[in-house]
């Protein structure tokens, strides 16, 4: 099964950002490994989480609207 298109996304920011998932959690208050989750796709980002998430990453494409870009 092919990542899916969010989680390319995230990684590909976060490889442009030259951040970690630390730094990331550290600057969204969660865990490390709940983010690490949210960008391996094991777990659904909230539609808030991923809106902070792209704030941070400087992400301001808006994805598609299809099943694979959906949150909860």
């Amino acid at each position: 099964m092919p990542p899916s298109p969010q989680c390319t996304a995230l990684n590909a920011a976060i490889s442009r950002k030259g951040v970690t998932y630390g730094q990331l959690a550290q600057q969204m208050g969660t865990s490390e490994q709940h983010i690490i989750d949210v960008c391996t796709g094991h777990v659904t980002a909230t539609t808030s989480e991923f809106k902070t998430l792209a704030s941070v990453l400087g992400i301001s494409d808006v994805p598609p609207h299809d099943p694979a870009h959906l949150t909860k």
